[in-house]
């Protein structure tokens, strides 16, 4: 049967191998030299290994001692960690975070869990509009860190990642993007729908806007039953759908790239902490 380690002993033990006496350990720590001394002698106790030998007013770790105060230092910082994150007023509070819908999949509902799972004392409010109306929000302090999706360089932002605009339709489709005009769908204000449709003005390949939602999810159902096609970023299109092949002769489109944006204002460390989270999703 596995047991348990003391960790006030442990802390105590630390202490005085950091700093080289049971006085001033006992000082730092606020208890009494001898208290120190005996929490020492029960964790010598409970693993069946001396830890210290004195040396003359200082002391000495044993080999055993020297092992454990690598294993002491990192138990310690865990647990000051945990504690820290579920107790602490910087780890509590209310983060309003803005994504435009068409990077809302696959990557922010791990970026949110594993937030939550690090923060769950912290309440994250999610907005998700077009990237012109977050930038504008953002600028006016009502929301704490953005998402962008942006075709030039943005002033002020973090550069995440670049994904390129591509064409899909239904998986398995019979080539419906040979049929002209070429069936569209897209949300009615989709930042994507003027590149794609200039696109193909450019090549004069007539095109026809079958389909207008108010969202991109409602524009899902529609591709998916093979009634239209979409330019979408690459890595965020429905696992229903395929890309269409390059030999299908339609047009090149541009690159985007994803910006982060954080608040300098009073929940920043929240922002900064989510922010890092997105950035090993993003980037990796």
């Amino acid at each position: 049967m596995n047991k348990t380690l003391d960790l006030s002993a442990l802390r105590s033990f630390v202490a005085v191998a950091d700093i080289g006496g049971v006085t001033a350990a006992a000082g730092k720590l606020n208890l009494t030299q001898s208290a120190v001394s005996m929490q020492i002698k029960r964790l010598e106790t409970l693993l069946g290994r001396r830890l210290i030998t004195r040396q003359g007013r200082g002391i000495e770790l044993t080999v055993h001692g020297e092992q454990l105060l690598d294993y002491g230092r990192q138990i310690l910082g865990i647990n000051d960690e945990v504690w820290n994150r579920m107790t602490h007023e910087s780890f509590e509070g209310k983060l309003v975070i803005g994504v435009p819908p068409d990077i809302l999949y696959p990557h922010i509902p791990t970026i949110l869990k594993e937030f939550s799972d690090a923060f769950p004392r912290v309440e994250v409010k999610l907005i998700s509009t077009r990237t012109l109306e977050l930038k504008e929000e953002f600028a006016k302090g009502k929301l704490d860190l953005i998402l962008t999706t942006e075709s030039e360089t943005a002033k002020g932002g973090e550069k995440l990642a670049s994904y390129p605009l591509k064409w899909f339709c239904q998986r398995g489709n019979n080539q419906i993007w040979k049929k002209r005009p070429l069936p569209l769908a897209y949300e009615q204000r989709c930042i994507f729908r003027k590149h794609a449709t200039d696109s193909l003005d450019a090549e004069n390949i007539p095109w026809d806007l079958a389909f207008v939602a108010a969202s991109c999810i409602d524009c899902i159902p529609y591709i998916s039953a093979g009634l239209a096609v979409v330019a979408v970023l690459q890595g965020t299109e429905h696992e229903d759908w395929q890309e269409i092949p390059a030999s299908a002769g339609l047009p090149k489109l541009p690159e985007f790239m994803i910006y982060l944006y954080i608040t300098d204002g009073p929940e920043s460390l929240l922002a900064h902490h989510l922010a890092g989270i997105a950035r090993d999703v993003f980037v990796h």
